[in-house]
C-alpha cells in the first residue's frame, strides 16, 4: 500500500478508503499484506480524476468499473452523474452570486451613508 501511495501522490488513509467503498480490490498475500495488480495505479489515478470533477466516491463507485473497461460514452451511467453534479454547480453558482450581490449592496451602502455622514459617527439611538 505504501508503495501505490507512494506512485499515485494518494495517501493510504484514501487508498483504505477506496477499498471499503470497493473501488480497489487488492488480493491479499499470506502475511495479510495487500497486493496490488499494475492496473491498480491506473485505477487510482482514474478515481482522482473524477473526484477532481467533484464527484463523490458513491457517485464514482457506480460507473468506476465500466469506464475502467469502456470509454465514458459507452457507459450510460455516467452522462447523468454529470448532468446532476453540474446542475448542482449552476445551482451553487446561483447562490453565491446572490451572496455577492447582497454585500456589493451592504458595502455600497455602508459607503454611501458614510460619505453623506461628513465625518459625524453618531452612535445608533434607534433601540
Amino acid at each position: 500500500m505504501g508503495e501505490l501511495s507512494s506512485r499515485t501522490g494518494v495517501s493510504t488513509r484514501s487508498l483504505r478508503y477506496y477499498e471499503q467503498q470497493g473501488m480497489l480490490t487488492p488480493m491479499r498475500l499470506e502475511n495479510g499484506y495487500r497486493e496490488y495488480s499494475s492496473f491498480t495505479e491506473d485505477q487510482v489515478r482514474t478515481i482522482q480524476l473524477y473526484l477532481n470533477l467533484g464527484l463523490s466516491t458513491e457517485q464514482i463507485a457506480g460507473f468506476l468499473h465500466c469506464v475502467l473497461k469502456n470509454k465514458e460514452a459507452f457507459c450510460e451511467e455516467v452522462l447523468p452523474v454529470y448532468q446532476q453534479k453540474l446542475a448542482e454547480i449552476d445551482t451553487q453558482i446561483h447562490l453565491l452570486q446572490t451572496i455577492r450581490q447582497n454585500l456589493t449592496d451592504r458595502i455600497e451602502s455602508i459607503l454611501s451613508e458614510q460619505s453623506s455622514d461628513g465625518g459625524n459617527h453618531n452612535e445608533r439611538t434607534d433601540s
